[in-house]
C-alpha cells in the first residue's frame, strides 16, 4: 500500500510566547511543529501545547507561503488546539476519518508540515497517562517514530485524518525498546469542536488542577516537580513525595490518581491527599484550581 506523503493540507506552525507566560519555562518561548487544515475557511487543527499562551503564530504552507494565524482554542482534556488563518491559505481541508475503526497493524502515514512523512504501523491503542495531569482513555501509538511529531498528521490508507501527533515515547515492541509516537485520536474532536469555535473552550466545567508533574515508579505515584505558584506548591507538596491516597481511596496508578482528583469536585474543590515523605505519612489539603486561569488568553493579531 502506498500513502501519498505530499499532503498539502498539512502546514508548519511557529508560535512565539512571551517570556513571562506561565508555560514559558516548561515549554519554551519559541515552539515549532505542524497543523492540519480541517476547513476550507482556514481552520487548522494542531496539538495545543504548541500554541498555549502564544502572542504570535505563523503558518507556512508546502509552497513556502507564510500566513499569520490567531489562536482560537486549546482543550486541556484532549490536548487539541485550533488556529484560524488570518490570510488565504487556499488549501483543501483534510477529511476527518474514524480513529475507532483504525486497527492494530494498520499501515499509516505520519506527516509533518515540511512534507517529511514516516510510513508506519499502529502498534498499540491503549490508555495513556501523561505526567502533566493528562489522561486519554485510548491513545494511538505508531512505529517507527517521526522525529518531528508535534501537531503532525496521522493519515490512514483512505487519506483521512486519524489523529494529531503529541509525543515521542518508548515502548517494548517485538521484544526490544523502541521509540514510538503517541497520537491523540481524531474521534475526540467532533464532540467538542463547536464549543471550541464558539467559546474558545468546551462547555463542560474545567477539571480540578493541582499543578503536579508526577510519574509511576515501582507502582508508586511520585512527584517529579510542581508548578511554580500552582496549588500543589502553595500546599507544600515537594519533589520526591509519594502520593498514596486521595481522600479515603488508595492510589494504584498515575491514571487512578488523576481520576480520583477529577472526581473530587469542580475546579476549586479541596483535595485531601496522603503523602509519604522521608518514610513518614502525612496529609495535605490542596485547594485545586482551573488550569486555564493561570494562562494568558489569546489576543487577536
Amino acid at each position: 500500500m502506498t500513502i501519498d506523503p505530499k499532503l498539502q493540507s498539512i502546514v508548519a506552525v511557529r508560535a512565539t510566547i512571551p517570556d513571562d507566560a506561565f508555560t514559558a519555562g516548561g515549554l519554551g518561548t519559541l515552539r515549532e511543529g505542524s497543523g492540519v487544515v480541517i476547513s476550507d475557511t482556514g481552520l487548522v487543527l494542531t496539538i495545543g501545547y504548541l500554541i498555549t499562551e502564544a502572542e504570535e503564530v505563523w503558518l507556512t504552507t508546502h509552497d513556502e507561503r507564510v500566513v499569520p494565524a490567531h489562536v482560537m482554542a486549546y482543550d486541556q482534556e484532549t490536548g487539541f488546539g485550533l488556529l484560524q488563518a488570518l490570510g488565504q491559505l487556499n488549501l483543501p481541508a483534510l477529511e476527518l476519518g474514524s480513529s475507532a475503526d483504525a486497527a492494530l497493524g494498520d499501515a499509516v502515514a505520519f506527516t509533518d508540515g515540511t512534507g517529511h512523512s514516516v510510513q508506519a504501523r499502529i502498534v498499540a491503542k491503549q490508555e495513556f497517562a501523561g505526567y502533566w495531569e493528562y489522561l486519554l482513555d485510548e491513545a494511538i501509538f505508531i512505529a517507527p517514530a517521526h522525529p518531528s511529531w508535534g501537531g503532525a498528521a496521522l493519515v490512514g490508507a483512505d487519506g483521512k485524518l486519524l489523529g494529531i501527533g503529541s509525543l515521542r515515547v518508548q515502548m517494548v515492541h517485538n521484544g526490544a525498546v523502541t521509540d514510538i509516537n503517541m497520537i491523540v485520536p481524531i474521534d475526540l474532536l467532533p464532540p467538542i469542536l463547536d464549543d471550541m469555535l464558539r467559546r474558545g473552550q468546551v462547555s463542560t466545567p474545567p477539571r480540578p488542577w493541582l499543578g503536579v508533574f508526577s510519574a509511576e515508579s515501582n507502582g508508586d505515584v511520585v512527584v517529579m516537580s510542581v508548578s511554580e505558584g500552582g496549588p500543589a506548591e502553595k500546599a507544600g507538596l515537594r519533589r520526591g513525595d509519594v502520593i498514596s491516597d486521595i481522600r479515603d481511596g488508595e492510589i494504584d496508578s498515575l491514571a487512578d490518581f488523576y481520576r480520583k482528583v477529577w472526581s473530587s469536585g469542580p475546579a476549586g474543590a479541596e483535595v485531601p491527599m496522603r503523602i509519604v515523605r522521608d518514610g513518614r505519612d502525612s496529609w495535605l489539603r490542596i485547594k485545586s484550581a482551573d488550569r486555564n486561569s493561570f494562562l494568558r488568553k489569546p489576543q487577536l493579531q
